[in-house]
């Protein structure tokens, strides 16, 4: 009997050391495998480039940074985006996107809303907090929080931003040789609604600005690019596209079904963005929206100049991930759609693979230089277009 306890004791040690390793392991060697740089660097930048580089305003619609178990203020060995990354690339404001739902077997094609959920997974193998386990709401609502964590423990350098307002003070201190990136939290599909319009207001509350509709599935508020059918918008859908055109916040198409953006179109005035995207006409793929289905959406709100697409960094979306290919995705883009309409959407740590991290973003300015587009139309690009959207929008 004493063998049998001592065996025992021993299993159980083995057991729940295999859970710890378990933790704290396996998280990171996920995220790894989901967020691969598949290049080693060493891309060119000119002394023109990095010149130019250095003097320029650069914003980023969309990172899902918050997703993963690691801090942002420290420099990672994994991932895409942190603090010092986005200090060293010189980007000034960083959207950081909430993902609070993901189908298994996720695909650009079709996806069922019943399929097992991998957040779930990822939520309680991070170990989050027990309320976020069966809640997508409360997983929009923890991820907020990380950021203001980061926030209040970064000495000034991370600022979140929530009205026009902000930016502009932003843009006085970085002015003034202040470092300091600014801050700003999306939602990638409004799930976490939960089909309750009120928790808009909360998720308003917790700092989110950037409201995207879909993901890769269908949902309350109507049908995803993903997700089986090109359905369009629900009763609850309608509602909620006129409370945020009413609120001030940024409308984000991206993953929405194309009958979706046609219907948002209808209903609004303003200026819509599709966060992370190609052009079709570059790269013809089902996850890039079609050409004149683009136009119309950057057309929109035409009284507050248009929208814009953020131009993802991954191959799926420019068939070519290196900084010349994201560069000719970008002219194909302003040749399509003008130069006010065209802005960085990287999806950096979005589980998808990318040549260069944010610190890298020089090698991208060089490569626009490269491509034929002018001082002008590359600080477009970078990130005057996307503040344009953003004050005419925030208030």
């Amino acid at each position: 009997m004493r063998t049998f306890g001592k065996w025992l004791g021993r299993l159980l040690l083995l057991l729940v050391s295999a859970v710890a390793a378990f933790l704290i392991f396996a998280p990171g060697h996920v995220e790894k495998s989901r967020n691969a740089i598949t290049s080693d660097g060493g891309f060119p930048v000119s002394e023109a480039a990095r010149n130019l580089h250095d003097g320029l305003i650069i914003g980023d619609w969309h990172a899902d940074t918050l997703l993963w178990k690691r801090d942002v203020l420290d420099r990672a060995e994994r991932g895409h985006v942190d603090l010092p990354r986005l200090i060293e690339g010189n980007v000034a404001l960083q959207v950081f996107t909430a993902v609070t739902k993901s189908p298994a077997g996720q695909n650009y094609e079709a996806n069922s809303a019943d399929a097992r959920d991998n957040i779930t997974l990822l939520a309680v193998g991070q170990l989050w907090p027990a309320r976020t386990w069966d809640s997508i709401f409360e997983r929009a609502v923890y991820q907020a929080e990380r950021l203001h964590k980061a926030e209040a423990e970064s000495g000034g350098q991370l600022r979140i931003l929530r009205s026009s307002a902000d930016i502009d003070a932003l843009l006085v201190d970085r002015a003034a040789g202040q470092t300091v990136v600014g801050g700003m939290l999306g939602i990638e599909g409004a799930h976490p609604l939960e089909g309750d319009l009120a928790n808009l207001q909360r998720l308003q509350d917790e700092g989110y600005r950037v409201i995207g509709l879909q993901h890769f599935f269908d949902n309350a508020l109507g049908g995803s690019l993903h997700g089986l059918g090109n359905k369009g918008l629900t009763d609850f859908g309608r509602e909620v596209v006129s409370a945020i055109t009413e609120r001030n916040l940024v409308l984000d198409l991206a993953h929405s079904s194309p009958k979706v953006a046609e219907e948002v179109i209808a209903l609004t005035d303003i200026p819509l963005i599709v966060s992370h995207t190609g052009i079709y006409g570059n790269c013809p793929v089902k996850r890039n929206y079609p050409d004149a289905l683009m136009q119309a959406i950057v057309a929109n709100g035409a009284s507050d100049g248009g929208g814009v697409v953020g131009i993802g960094y991954w191959a799926d979306v420019t068939c070519d991930d290196t900084p010349a290919g994201v560069a000719k995705t970008v002219k194909a883009a302003v040749d399509l759609l003008g130069e006010d309409h065209v802005s960085l959407g990287s999806d950096y740590d979005g589980s998808v693979a990318t040549a260069f991290d944010t610190s890298e973003l020089a090698a991208l300015t060089h490569a626009l230089i490269e491509a034929g587009l002018t001082e002008r139309q590359i600080r477009k690009v970078m990130g005057e277009n996307m503040l344009r959207v953003l004050k005419a929008r925030l208030g």
